[in-house]
């Protein structure tokens, strides 16, 4: 079978969980299926951490254009060169198309349906426009998680439940489990003025979405009982991000507030190794893969009690609202006072990622392409 994937997205700038997803299943496809053939197309250059594996039935085809990139030059080039299938791994679908050709597409997340006041409107309007078109012309979907395909039914009661399969991401924790030098360790810590266990850890971009003011008010009570105690926040501007550095500004431990941006997968498992706790206080999410990344660091999770993150997280994990300070607040508090419960929620989040691995969701992704 010929296999055709849009995987313009590992060029980016920015690494996400999205990206991460592309990146590992391309690890695996062509292990797992050596007789068929894979046309991976991008754009421009390979982000340094997003370059794909080399197999010998990987055909890797850079091809830039300007305008409309997955509407024009991806288009063209699947047409011309006759694929079985087409995977899109974001919500997103060529319109023009050869009828013989069938295409999946990945479905990560709607949070633009429930909180569209927190995406621009000009990124609002092509979010709506292409999943409604996605959803329309698609053969076959894939949903992230069982909350995404609720959603999807949701949003969209007019789909055939039966053209949607749900298929976990993966997880490699080896990155995260590692035993990482004390050398190494004290300059990654030093370098962000943090100490082991004096800090809690958030791991995203900083938009709104991500729930930030909310860890910061958090914080700010927790601090009464432990006035050393930072917050270090690993990630990258990505939109409307103004109003929370704002709020980093105006907090009276705005001191202890690190904010890291950019950092390496090497450099960002030191942080989660050394972390008091991992807080994940996100509105929305499709999947939410660093509540998996922290636990294989060993490190005690706290999540927003919304969207997938309960699925995910089950009972290795302490919940919270979303929109209440002062429960994150006592949930930090509980773990920062007892060292029996952190020890638990550590067990129980070695156990928990033993139920994902990006072979298996490579293999489930295979088999969905191909099951036409």
């Amino acid at each position: 079978m010929r296999i055709a994937i849009q995987a313009a997205d590992l060029d980016a700038d920015r690494i996400d969980g999205t990206r991460v997803y592309i990146v590992n299943l391309l690890k695996y496809f062509g292990n797992i299926s050596p007789d068929d053939e894979f046309f991976i197309y991008h754009k421009k250059n390979f982000n340094s951490e997003l370059v794909p594996s080399e197999f010998p039935n990987y055909t890797i085809k850079k091809v830039q254009f300007h305008f409309f990139w997955t509407q024009t030059r991806f288009a063209w080039e699947i047409w011309k060169d006759k694929p079985d299938v087409v995977w899109m791994p974001m919500q997103d679908i060529p319109f023009f198309r050869r009828k013989e050709i069938k295409v999946v597409a990945t479905i990560h997340d709607l949070a633009f349906k429930y909180f569209p006041q927190y995406f621009p409107r000009k990124d609002l309007l092509k979010l709506n426009f292409l999943l409604d078109q996605t959803v329309r012309r698609a053969d076959k979907l894939i949903a992230v998680s069982e909350s995404t395909k609720k959603d999807l039914l949701k949003f969209y009661p007019q789909i055939n439940e039966e053209k949607i399969r749900v298929i976990y991401h993966g997880f490699d924790g080896k990155i995260f489990k590692k035993e990482i030098s004390e050398e190494k360790t004290k300059m990654v810590l030093k370098i962000n003025q943090l100490q082991f266990r004096n800090y809690i850890l958030f791991v995203g971009a900083i938009q709104p979405r991500k729930n930030l003011e909310i860890l910061i008010e958090a914080f700010e009570l927790v601090k009464k009982n432990y006035p050393e105690l930072k917050l270090a926040i690993a990630g990258e501007k990505a939109w409307m991000w103004e109003n929370t550095l704002e709020r980093i500004s105006k907090s009276p431990f705005g001191n202890d507030i690190i904010t890291i941006g950019k950092i390496s997968f090497e450099d960002l498992a030191v942080l989660y190794q050394r972390a008091a706790v991992f807080v994940f206080p996100e509105l929305y999410a499709g999947f939410g893969l660093p509540l998996l990344e922290a636990m294989a660091s060993n490190v005690p999770v706290i999540a927003a009690r919304n969207s997938c993150l309960l699925e995910i997280g089950l009972d290795a994990a302490l919940y919270f609202d979303s929109g209440n300070p002062e429960d994150l607040a006592e949930k930090i508090n509980s773990i920062l006072d007892d060292e029996e419960l952190r020890k638990k929620l550590v067990e129980k989040g070695r156990k928990r990622i033993e139920n994902f691995s990006w072979e298996k969701c490579a293999r489930e992704t295979l088999d969905y392409l191909k099951s036409f």
